[in-house]
């Protein structure tokens, strides 16, 4: 299996989960993972926003394993800033981070998948893709561009027993969420203020824990939970985009 964003909040909890379960986890981040990761794996530094990176990415995978199972696209990018006051720069390098990387990571990893038979790619959108808020344009385009890329590549795919399927977090307890709490959706003059009031905000009244999207991640990878699942969008958000915003 190889995930990107892992040494990110998410990708930690995913790596971990795998490797528990058996699997040999490959794991890419701009990041340094620094101690843990599974001494059965590959840990590649890197960024995948440059497309020749992805191409070093996936020659280093060919030569650590000669197929892939599942790959979990999770890294991203999220720059908070109302629309106008978006630059060209901060748009592209969005796009590069959470949308491009994925259409030119399925391409590299496709024979890798297919030499196994088959197997399933995740991708990490967000409930930004569905319901999304101020502030925050390019990311939630670029999640929703991702759901119908999943609906594409699924079609496409399908012949050779590749699955695709999307997960869309809700508010989950992440470096990046805790980021991005001061961009003004959320009253609280702390950062356990504000993460008071989101929660308060779900249905559940609580925010999501790394582990519990990696649960769904991992039931969206394995063939056995989700065999006759592909193309679909499976929204994990403790209840927040069941409520009507007028309520």
């Amino acid at each position: 299996m190889l995930i990107t964003g892992a040494a990110g909040g998410i990708g930690r909890a995913t790596v971990q989960l795998f490797a528990e379960r058996g699997w040999r986890v490959i794991g890419v981040d701009r990041q340094p993972f620094g101690e843990g990761f599974p001494e059965d794996g590959l840990f590649i530094q890197a960024d995948i926003s440059r497309p020749e990176a992805l191409e070093e990415i996936f020659q280093r995978t060919q030569r650590f394993t000669p197929s892939l199972d599942a790959l979990i696209n999770n890294a991203a990018l999220q720059i908070a800033r109302p629309l106008l006051e978006t630059s060209v720069e901060e748009w592209d390098a969005v796009m590069a981070a959470n949308l491009r990387s994925v259409f030119l990571a399925v391409k590299l990893a496709y024979p890798l998948l297919k030499a196994e038979g088959g197997g399933a790619i995740v991708n990490v959108s967000s409930v930004h893709a569905v319901q999304t808020s101020a502030n925050i344009a390019a990311y939630a385009a670029s999640k929703g561009g991702l759901l119908a890329l999943t609906r594409a590549m699924a079609i496409e795919f399908a012949a050779d027993g590749i699955r695709v399927n999307a997960i869309l977090p809700g508010a989950v307890d992440t470096p990046m969420l805790r980021a991005g709490l001061s961009r003004g959706h959320l009253d609280g003059s702390t950062i356990h203020e504000r993460l008071e009031n989101l929660a308060r905000k779900t249905v559940s009244g609580r925010i999501g824990r790394p582990e519990e999207i990696a649960r769904a991640i991992y039931f969206l990878a394995d063939e056995e939970q989700s065999s006759f699942m592909t193309g679909q969008a499976l929204i994990v958000d403790g209840g927040a985009t069941a409520r009507l915003s007028t309520e």
